[in-house]
């Protein structure tokens, strides 16, 4: 019996899954997480609705997979070897990623997570979190390199990188045609100062 239920089913598809979860951001971004349901999803990766609920017991649990499995891509660390090539990279990433496939989910979720915890964690996990950590990294090899004195709470650093960015590209975004917009280039070109400052970078000698 026992051996009977060590063979029950089969193990898991990786590749599979993440057809699913890239299946599940198409109909998000489309569709908005009001509108989204399972059987869409399945239509979109050619899938029953059975196959999901195999592996996702709800729309939300589907959901948050997808977003973490997502935010996975956008963590990797860049060690320029030095402080201003670092945050240069970090600002340039966040811009890029704000403006583009992340935008586009982080707009679709940010509303229902107000609602809904198990959401909002699930973002501050994927999006948050990550911007934090790789700041926290960032301003201690700048320490270790001498460059700047160490910062207490470095992590919330972070937030100087993600509240900016999504005011500029958010809250308050500006036509490419207005004299005071400015690519998402040139708004990481523009804030990086502002970041070297809060850090404590005095310049070279």
């Amino acid at each position: 019996m026992t051996g009977a239920a060590a063979r029950r089913g089969r193990p898991r598809d990786a590749t599979r899954d993440r057809e699913l979860l890239d299946a599940t951001l198409a109909v998000l971004t489309e569709s908005g997480y009001g509108a989204l349901t399972t059987a869409a999803v399945a239509a979109r990766a050619g899938v029953s609705t059975a196959t999901l609920y195999r592996r996702w017991p709800s729309k939300e649990v589907l959901v948050v997979d997808a977003a973490a499995a997502y935010a996975k891509e956008l963590t990797a660390q860049t060690d320029t070897g030095s402080l201003e090539g670092d945050l240069r990279a970090l600002l340039r990433d966040k811009a890029a990623s704000l403006t583009g496939t992340e935008g586009k989910l982080l707009r679709t979720l940010i509303g229902e997570a107000a609602y809904n915890t198990p959401l909002a964690k699930a973002l501050k996990d994927a999006f948050v979190l990550p911007v934090r950590q790789r700041m926290k990294d960032i301003t201690q090899r700048a320490v270790d390199r001498g460059e700047i004195s160490p910062v207490e709470h470095a992590d919330l650093l972070g937030d100087l990188v993600i509240g900016p960015m999504m005011c500029r590209f958010f809250v308050a975004p500006l036509p490419l045609d207005d004299a005071d917009a400015a690519t998402p280039a040139e708004t990481a070109a523009r804030l990086l100062p502002f970041l070297l400052r809060a850090v404590g970078y005095k310049g070279h000698d």
